[in-house]
């Protein structure tokens, strides 16, 4: 006698498995998130814009916004927190599109895209930059963190390579062995070197007060095109979380799928890094909250990680200015310290998805 277990919300369903009926109102219900969660992203924006050590009134700033001026109000608004407002939202978006991405490429739903090496790798390199060639802002380092972090990530994807392909257990696995490395060898620059330290410790510790706007311009592109191989994965990550075999019985190209996906949380994580330095637990709880609204179809998980991680890091910024008040805290700071206890917490009341 056999039985049939139902099938989860958190596993990809098979096709024929559901009726039209139920997958039309998935789709609405999946919809209305997703409006929802653009919704966040545009009055966290303006929380953005209108607070800080200098608070303005929304008024204010729409009138900045709409008849600039040359008042203090609006040369706040427009050459401080428009541009500060702008970063934060495609740095958080980046990072949760990045985590969703690592998270469905390892089958680990506690996975983060420091697991491929990728924050070590941008960080050897601009603490490399810094200390030989006496480089100090970022938009000096930029390209420098860039290129680090795609070496590493190719290194990391080419020692987790098996006979059989790539293997998400060897991919982790080699990306913790060479993250130890680099490491290892950023603190032994920074211990021979105090003056890479003095100019490190800005960028280490993540932010997104202060930076050029023009950084933004020259790894903009990069970001929508790893966004956009990112968005494409979506169905073919599906259909590999079914398993190798059920993957490839479907037509889907395993090696391909998974070199794109760690090309792609190479040139998000890594551009991102470039430009706020090491953020934490963004890339680790958005895609979490994201399956917990929408499921486990990675398609609308990869969609829905891109508002969700703007509005976690821009109302992190937030905080910072609200809580530091009238100086502020370092948004990387806050994502650590306010993301860590809540995502111990969520994992200790529900259940984590299997990928």
């Amino acid at each position: 006698m056999t039985s049939t277990v139902p099938a989860s919300r958190d596993s990809p369903q098979a096709p024929g498995s559901v009726t039209p009926g139920a997958l039309h109102r998935s789709a609405v219900r999946r919809s209305a998130l997703l409006a929802a969660a653009l919704a966040a992203v545009v009055v966290v924006s303006v929380a953005s814009l209108a607070l800080g050590s200098h608070g303005l009134a929304p008024a204010e700033v729409w009138d900045a916004l709409v008849r600039g001026g040359t008042s203090e109000g609006a040369v706040i608004v427009r050459d401080l927190r428009v541009p500060r407002t702008v970063l934060g939202l495609v740095v958080g978006a980046a990072l949760g599109l990045a985590g969703a991405l690592m998270q469905a490429l390892t089958r680990n739903p506690l996975a983060d895209p420091g697991l491929l090496g990728v924050e070590a790798g941008a960080a050897a390199a601009v603490v490399t930059a810094i200390a030989l060639l006496g480089l100090r802002t970022p938009g000096e380092f930029v390209a420098f963190a860039l290129v680090g972090a795609a070496v590493v990530a190719a290194l990391v994807h080419a020692v987790g390579a098996g006979r059989n392909g790539t293997d998400p257990v060897r991919l982790v696995l080699a990306g913790a062995a060479v993250s130890a490395v680099l490491y290892a060898y950023i603190e032994a620059v920074i211990l021979l070197d105090p003056a890479a330290f003095t100019a490190f410790r800005s960028w280490r510790y993540g932010a997104i007060a202060g930076r050029d706007a023009g950084d933004l311009l020259v790894v903009g592109p990069l970001l929508f095109l790893g966004a956009v191989v990112a968005l494409g994965l979506g169905q073919a990550l599906n259909a590999a979380a079914l398993g190798d075999d059920v993957g490839a019985g479907l037509g889907v190209s395993l090696r391909r799928t998974r070199v794109l996906a760690a090309a792609a949380v190479a040139v998000l994580c890594g551009a991102a890094t470039a430009l706020a330095g090491p953020i934490a637990f963004i890339g680790l709880a958005v895609p979490y909250v994201a399956r917990l609204l929408v499921g486990a179809d990675l398609r609308w998980v990869l969609v829905l990680s891109l508002p969700l991680g703007a509005v976690a890091l821009l109302a992190a910024d937030v905080m910072g200015r609200v809580v530091g008040s009238p100086g502020e805290v370092s948004v990387g700071i806050v994502t650590a310290a306010v993301g860590g206890p809540l995502f111990v917490l969520l994992v200790r009341r529900r259940r984590i998805p299997r990928l």
